[in-house]
């Protein structure tokens, strides 16, 4: 037995957890380990395997029976000394459901130790994975799968194991989840009846309280930045990224950003960053003889190349 499976497999004999290890165990009947389960007690680890192997889990299988299956093989690989090959067993376990993690009735703390090491080594290249997938749904305008995806890529980024890694993608998932969520919510119902329809907005005798003012209004003055960050351009688009773009920003009366769009594209996956931010974006608002308005307002954003 080598090093490493004596590491994780030796807690287990001295606490003598080895015939009480229930990876996947089901009600009566329903159990598809049963067999190789009696045999890894009875310490006959390659006949487990071979009854493990002869189960043949397909994508068809049940997750909850492949991650038993890949479970029970790890253990026999870990008990024959065969830690390589077992790492491959606990990885099956951890593509078919990348959320499991053992808990402390399962297995000892080296074994879910090991779980962890894997998942830390699987879980960046699947979170990239998922979140290709959902901007596919998003780029094809399924919104509504687009946010269960997004969703996904977010409990992955989330996770412990991830250790804070591709912070970039978290604020891509998140504003593209923000998109998604708001293009798959559905119209409002404007109730149709007899009344009478309201009476036009009011105009006050500075300016009309719903229009939104622009630089082409010369008596009004222009809202001033109090925060307004750009993030930096991530170095695996810098080369693709067009110079400059230009982005149109709706300041309201209190200096919120309202509304915002990419006129001119820098770059979608760059647009979605300073959109992302921009929410957070804060003004002293434009005014009209002292009285605060909404304002439209035109930045240029200019990518640096090194």
């Amino acid at each position: 037995m080598s090093n490493a499976a004596r590491r994780i497999l030796v807690p287990l004999l001295l606490a003598g957890s080895v015939t009480r290890v229930a990876f996947g165990q089901g009600p009566a009947g329903a159990d598809p380990v049963g067999t190789a389960r009696e045999l890894y007690a009875s310490a006959r680890y390659d006949e487990a395997l071979s009854a493990l192997d002869d189960l043949k889990p397909t994508d068809a299988t049940p997750v909850a029976d492949r991650r038993s299956i890949e479970q029970y093989r790890s253990l026999c690989l870990l008990a024959l000394g065969r830690g390589t090959e077992a790492e491959g067993a606990i990885a099956a376990v951890v593509t078919a459901d990348p959320s499991y993690q053992p808990s402390e009735t399962e297995a000892s703390p080296r074994v879910r130790a090991a779980f962890s090491e894997v998942r830390r080594r699987l879980l960046p290249g699947m979170a990239t994975s998922r979140y290709t997938a959902a901007k596919a749904a998003y780029d094809r305008k399924d919104y509504a799968a687009a946010v269960q995806l997004f969703g996904r890529v977010l409990s992955l980024l989330d996770d412990a194991d991830m250790g804070g890694r591709l912070a970039d993608l978290r604020v891509l998932a998140s504003g593209f989840m923000d998109l998604s969520t708001a293009a798959s919510a559905p119209p409002l119902q404007t109730k149709k009846d007899s009344v009478a329809p309201p009476p036009p907005p009011t105009v006050d005798v500075v300016g009309d309280t719903n229009r939104i003012y622009t630089s082409d209004d010369r008596n009004v003055t222009p809202p001033v930045a109090v925060r307004q960050e750009l993030p930096a351009v991530p170095a695996s688009i810098t080369r693709q990224a067009h110079a400059r773009g230009v982005l149109e920003l709706v300041i309201d009366e209190l200096g919120r950003v309202t509304a915002m769009t990419m006129r001119e594209s820098v770059h979608p996956m760059y647009d979605t960053l300073v959109l992302t931010s921009a929410k957070d974006w804060r003004y002293q608002p434009a005014t009209l003889q002292g009285k605060p308005v909404r304002y439209r307002k035109m930045i240029q954003v200019n990518v640096q190349r090194p």
